[in-house]
C-alpha cells in the first residue's frame, strides 16, 4: 500500500492530512484488535492495522526532506530511533503502571498503541503543509497504482541501487525477526531491552550522518552500512565458533550503522532521484521493495536456513529445538560480504556531485553542542 499511498499524497492530498488520516485509521483497528479473542479476527484486524501504518515510514520521510534539505533528514529521523528505544523500555515501565505480571502477550501493547496513533495524529495537523506536487496533472493506471516511481528504474545505477536493497534485507531480516530467538537459544534474559541497545546506539550514529554525507559522500556513506552489515556477521559467527559472547553485543551496536548509513542514506538517495511531482511515491516505492518484499524474501530465506540447521526432539511430551547457529551466520557472513563487494563494483552513481554543496552547508551547521 505504501506507493499507492504515496500517489495519493502527490497528486490529491496534502502529505500531513493523509499521514494523520492514516494514523487515526490504524489507532481504530488497534483497539478493535485488542478487543478480541480469536486468531482469526485479530490477524486480520492486525493486518489492516499494519496496511495503515507501514506507508507512514515513506509519507513522515517524504515530508521531512520536502520541508527541509534531504541532508538534514538523519537529524529528524533520530526521533524515531529515540522513539523506538522509549517503547522498549516502556514495556518495563508498563508493568508498573498496569500493576500486571507480564506486558508482551496481552492486549495492552495494541492498546497502547492504538494511544499513541492518536497521538501522532494530532501532532500530524501541526506539520508545515505539504500540498501535493502534482495536483492537477493527468493521471493513469499506473498512477493509480503508485507505481509511477518504478520509472526511476530505467536509470541503471537506481536499479541497481534498488536490486542491493531488495537482496540486502536477507541478512538484515535475519537480525530483525530471529536474534530474539538466537539470544534466547544463547540464554539471555530480557531479549527486547538487550537488542534495544542497538537502537540507542542507533540515536548517535544516526547524528553522524549529515558529517558522513558532506565528507564522504551518498555512496561511501551507503558502503558504510553494508560494511557494518558485514561486521555484524562475522561477530555473531566468530562469537559461535570462539565462544566469545561479548561478540555479539558488537553485532547489536552496529545495528545504528547499518540502518542509518544504508537504509536513511538510501532515502536520501531516492529523495535526490526523483522528481518533486513524485517523491512520496518514490519514498513509498523504496519501502514497498525493502520493508515489502525484501523483508517477506528474507523471512522465507532466513526461516528455511534456520530450519536446515535446527533438530527437533520430543522430551517428556514437550517439543524443543536445537539450534546450529554456526552454518546459519556463517552463510550469512558470505551473502554480505557478496552484497558488499558487489555495491563497490557496479555503483556508479555521480548523485554525490550534485548534493555535495547542500551536503557541506548542512555539515557545518551542525556544532558539537548539537551533537550532544
Amino acid at each position: 500500500t505504501s506507493p499507492i499511498i504515496g500517489m495519493i499524497a502527490d497528486r490529491h492530498f496534502a502529505s500531513q492530512k493523509v499521514l494523520a488520516t492514516l494514523n487515526i485509521v490504524c489507532a481504530v483497528f488497534l483497539f478493535l484488535a485488542a478487543m478480541q479473542t480469536g486468531p482469526t479476527a485479530l490477524f486480520v484486524l492486525l493486518l489492516i492495522a499494519m496496511l495503515c501504518y507501514m506507508p507512514t515510514w515513506g509519507l513522515t520521510s517524504a515530508i521531512a526532506m520536502s520541508n527541509s534539505p534531504a541532508e538534514k533528514f538523519p537529524q529528524i529521523r533520530v526521533f524515531g530511533s529515540i522513539g523506538w528505544v522509549a517503547s522498549g523500555l516502556f514495556s518495563l515501565v508498563a508493568l508498573k503502571v498496569f500493576k500486571v505480571e507480564l506486558f508482551d502477550g496481552t492486549k495492552l501493547p495494541m492498546i497502547c498503541g492504538a494511544v499513541c496513533c492518536l497521538i501522532a495524529a494530532a501532532v500530524n495537523f501541526t506539520l508545515p503543509n505539504t500540498p501535493p506536487p502534482a495536483k492537477g496533472q493527468k493521471a493513469s493506471i499506473v498512477d493509480a497504482l503508485g507505481l509511477r516511481a518504478a520509472s526511476l528504474m530505467k536509470d541503471a545505477n537506481f536499479a541497481f541501487y534498488i536490486v542491493i536493497a531488495t537482496l540486502v534485507m536477507i541478512p538484515f531480516t535475519i537480525y530483525w525477526s530471529y536474534c530474539s530467538v538466537f539470544l534466547q537459544d544463547k540464554g539471555f534474559e530480557f531479549i527486547t531491552i538487550t537488542m534495544n541497545w542497538g537502537q540507542f546506539a542507533e540515536i548517535f550514529f544516526m547524528l553522524l550522518i549529515p558529517i558522513a554525507l558532506a565528507r564522504i559522500g551518498i555512496k561511501w556513506a551507503m558502503l558504510t552500512g553494508l560494511a557494518a552489515l558485514l561486521v555484524r556477521y562475522i561477530a555473531f559467527w566468530c562469537g559461535g565458533v570462539y565462544d566469545m559472547q561479548w561478540l555479539y553485543f558488537i553485532a547489536i551496536l552496529v545495528h545504528g550503522i547499518i540502518f542509518g548509513f544504508f537504509f536513511v542514506g538510501g532515502q536520501i538517495y531516492v529523495d535526490k532521484k526523483a522528481p518533486p511531482e513524485i517523491r512520496a511515491q518514490a519514498q513509498g516505492f523504496m519501502f514497498l521493495i525493502t520493508f515489502g518484499i525484501g523483508l517477506l524474501l528474507g523471512n522465507f530465506f532466513n526461516g528455511s536456513l534456520i530450519t536446515k540447521y535446527s533438530t527437533e526432539t520430543i522430551v517428556e511430551g514437550v517439543k524443543q529445538v536445537s539450534y546450529d547457529w554456526d552454518p546459519i551466520w556463517k552463510i550469512t557472513t558470505i551473502i554480505s560480504a557478496v552484497l558488499l563487494g558487489g555495491f563497490i563494483v557496479f555503483f556508479r552513481d555521480k548523485i554525490d556531485q550534485t548534493g555535495t554543496e547542500a551536503a557541506d552547508e548542512a555539515a557545518r551547521e551542525i556544532t558539537s553542542e548539537e551533537i550532544v
